[in-house]
């Protein structure tokens, strides 16, 4: 029998400890950001009925989505996002969950899109939402959450935002209202592609006149201060009682975030950005890394108004973000900011003598007690290979402690970057792990 090759599909890859560790410290810092404002978690099957999902982002997203008829003869497809699904969700379960309902989702999505620097075909997103208030007050929650979210993260980053209000406003000044949604996405490429090829699919696909493609992108090189853009577009949208109010909304948005302290520079109104799928109604966001802000968003999202409606007469007016998790991650190794480790424990316990496992072992238990991760040599051989293995793994510590440790009741505590070792004694005297040690370990 031949062997089979061990490989991954492309766009899809398996995740080592070292990219796990980081992954999964994200996921509990967003976590606990978003518990921090009441949102609360909830889970939905990978695969749906392929009419929920189709057509709820675009055209681009009906092409990207992997679907497929299952054993029953149905037709199914793997969720592209955690939005739409969000909305068949509460449709189904609006009366038992109470409104407005403030969730978070981490999980993995599918697009079957090209892959590139931060870009794959499977990923996991990390979002938050409110749904069933068109308030406000959620969009400006949104924003603050995205900003804690990145200062507990310890990263520099720039929240754009922008008002699909505002956009359709003009649009409707420029008579290309009933081409909005080709009109939006094209001008949502503009960063990657650049002003050429957003001009020939504006003029190809949305149908534009070489006039109002100039408008439109002159209203998207709008610069300056929050102040200074919000005065350049009042006569843009002066026509517009849709555009009005978008605006309107991003000047008292942008009132409420410098009113509770957020740093004028964390977040910028920036009119280039309209966030491609169609479901957005009002307020988008995207965020950038100080550092790297060529890697894309790695936090986006927005307002959608209407998308719960295509499932229920209800009115189900919805807001959120998502964490871009492996793109932010690609973003941080490429910044250095990935510790490579291999184990969740910073110590290593090393294995001397068989006849003391039980002795090890207590001492491993007291000092996970005391809230120590220590992980225990499985067998004893020579000093060398353990801390060779503790090296590679990424320990910080080594605990060493032969016949005459044990007998004198103290260790040796081994810092593995410096060499620089310890003595420090093992337990109190009520058995419990040294404070001593502990200390040394923390």
């Amino acid at each position: 029998m031949s062997l089979i090759e061990p490989r991954t599909l492309k766009g899809f890859r398996d995740y080592l400890p070292e990219a796990m560790i980081p992954r999964e410290r994200l996921i509990d810092t967003a976590r606990r950001v978003y518990r921090s404002y009441g949102f609360v978690p909830i889970d939905t099957p990978a695969l749906e009925y392929e009419e929920i999902l189709a057509g709820k982002g675009g055209t681009e997203s009906d092409k990207q989505m992997y679907r497929f008829e299952d054993h029953g003869g149905r037709r199914v497809a793997l969720r592209f996002d955690l939005t739409v699904p969000l909305a068949r969700f509460v449709a189904m379960y609006s009366n038992e969950l109470g409104l407005p309902f403030k969730r978070y989702h981490i999980a993995s999505v599918w697009r079957g899109e090209n892959t590139q620097r931060g870009r794959y075909r499977e990923f996991m997103q990390c979002d938050f939402d409110t749904i069933g208030s068109e308030n406000l007050t959620s969009d400006i929650e949104t924003a603050l959450v995205i900003h804690d979210l990145f200062k507990a993260l310890g990263l520099e980053a720039t929240i754009h935002v922008n008002n699909r209000r505002l956009l359709n406003g003009v649009l409707a000044r420029l008579e290309l209202d009933g081409k909005s949604a080709g009109v939006l996405r094209a001008l949502d490429k503009l960063e990657k592609v650049g002003p050429e090829k957003v001009t020939e699919e504006l003029q190809t696909q949305a149908g534009a006149t070489p006039a109002q493609v100039r408008e439109i992108l002159a209203l998207a090189a709008v610069t300056g201060t929050n102040d200074e853009i919000l005065r350049q577009l009042e006569p843009l949208v002066a026509s517009s009682e849709l555009g009005r109010d978008g605006l309107a909304q991003l000047r008292e948005l942008i009132g409420a975030v410098r009113a509770v302290g957020v740093d004028e520079q964390r977040v910028r109104i920036d009119v280039s950005i309209a966030r491609g799928l169609d479901y957005y109604t009002g307020t988008v966001f995207e965020t950038s890394l100080d550092a790297l802000p060529s890697i894309g968003s790695v936090c986006s999202g927005g307002r959608y108004d209407n998308l719960a409606q295509l499932y229920t007469k209800e009115r189900l007016p919805g807001i959120g973000a998502s964490l871009g998790l492996d793109r932010l991650l690609a973003a941080m190794e490429e910044l250095g900011l990935v510790e490579k480790r291999r184990t969740g424990a910073s110590t290593l316990l090393v294995h001397f003598d068989e006849a003391r496992r039980t002795d090890y072992l207590r001492l491993a238990a007291r000092l996970r007690a005391a809230g120590v991760g220590v992980e225990f040599y499985p067998e004893p051989k020579k000093l060398g290979n353990q801390l060779k293995y503790a090296d590679r793994r990424g320990f910080r510590f080594a605990i060493v402690a032969g016949d005459n440790e044990w007998k004198s009741g103290r260790c040796q505590v081994k810092t593995l970057a410096t060499g620089a070792t310890i003595d420090a004694p093992m337990f109190d005297a009520a058995g419990a792990a040294h404070p001593e040690l502990v200390a040394l370990l923390a």
